[in-house]
């Protein structure tokens, strides 16, 4: 039987009072982000607590948030803790590929879905939560990033999908099509780079077959970009995907090479590919659901979940 992406459980929304869980399974946090990150969500009516080793440095290698066994205990204590609603990265950058192993899936399968939240390196962790828990999880803002503490439209977007998701059933950009067209799917993907890193590990999906599948990327130069691309493409990544949205492609080469590189990589696949669609490494970045049904129309710029992102 060919495999297809399925949609996934949604977790429930978050109401006022709930805990949240701050986590930093990747890179170090600025403390002075963090405390502006926790105001933020306080503001919203929500109990954040940070987990023991957010603000540690790795003592040898210091783009990592601590060891990557107490970054894996953080992770899993909030995520088995009965009283934690929601757990919401910190930050990306890297390391998550370097404690998820350490995980103890079933103990966290026994938890209950509860939400995430986190994009870039957190794309590691995306896929293995689809893979592992079976569990549909939200590419958002990092708590303590600078694109969310100071960015209003990022703040509200991630507000409304958590409290109330019917709210934002229709995601929509100021993005243009590569490749128009209508597709319906379900919701993958996250950091292009993270993506191809990933391929061939226990934790990630072999294929987007049946899936809207998402991209982003940060800092890459453009023969970077084809590398992972092309990588992906030979690995099968690609197969019977449904259609394609482009986030942003910040510190990346000048719009025009990328979008060139983007359509010769992808305008064969014969579907729908839609760019500038928000999400990712940009100022007022939107939240993107995965592992939800929803429909893609790439000229209107919209994707439309057949559900609300959380129950």
């Amino acid at each position: 039987m060919t495999y297809s992406v399925q949609p996934l459980r949604r977790p429930s929304r978050l109401a006022p009072g709930a805990r949240v869980a701050v986590v930093a399974p990747s890179g170090p946090v600025p403390e002075e982000r963090l405390e502006s990150g926790l105001d933020v969500l306080r503001g919203w009516g929500l109990d954040p607590v940070v987990a023991p080793h957010v603000l540690d440095r790795h003592g040898e290698f210091a783009y990592l948030a601590g060891t990557d066994a107490d970054r894996a205990a953080d992770l899993q204590g909030a995520w088995c803790d009965p009283s934690v609603d929601a757990v919401l990265c910190a930050r990306g950058g890297y390391g998550a590929q370097r404690m998820i192993d350490l995980l103890d899936w079933d103990a966290m399968a026994a938890a209950g879905p509860k939400v995430l939240v986190g994009f870039s390196d957190i794309t590691v962790l995306h896929e293995a939560f689809a893979n592992r828990l079976g569990l549909a999880t939200l590419y958002g803002p990092a708590a303590a990033g600078v694109d969310f503490i100071k960015n209003a439209r990022a703040q509200e977007h991630l507000k409304g999908t958590l409290f109330a998701p019917e709210s934002v059933r229709t995601i929509t950009s100021t993005g243009s099509a590569l490749v128009p067209g209508r597709a319906r799917g379900v919701t993958l993907g996250g950091c292009l780079s993270l993506l191809a890193a990933d391929t061939g590990t226990p934790h990630a999906r072999a294929s987007a077959r049946g899936g809207l599948l998402c991209l982003e990327d940060v800092g890459e130069q453009t023969y970077r970009l084809d590398r992972y691309l092309t990588q992906l493409l030979r690995a099968g990544l690609f197969d019977g995907v449904r259609g394609v949205l482009l986030g942003s492609w910040q510190a990346c080469e000048p719009q025009e090479r990328v979008r060139a590189l983007l359509l010769d990589r992808l305008g064969g696949l014969g579907v729908p590919v839609v760019e500038e669609f928000g999400f990712g490494h940009c100022e007022g970045a939107l939240t993107i659901p995965f592992g939800v049904s929803a429909e893609l129309d790439a000229e209107a710029g919209t994707l439309t979940l057949d559900e609300p992102a959380l129950r």
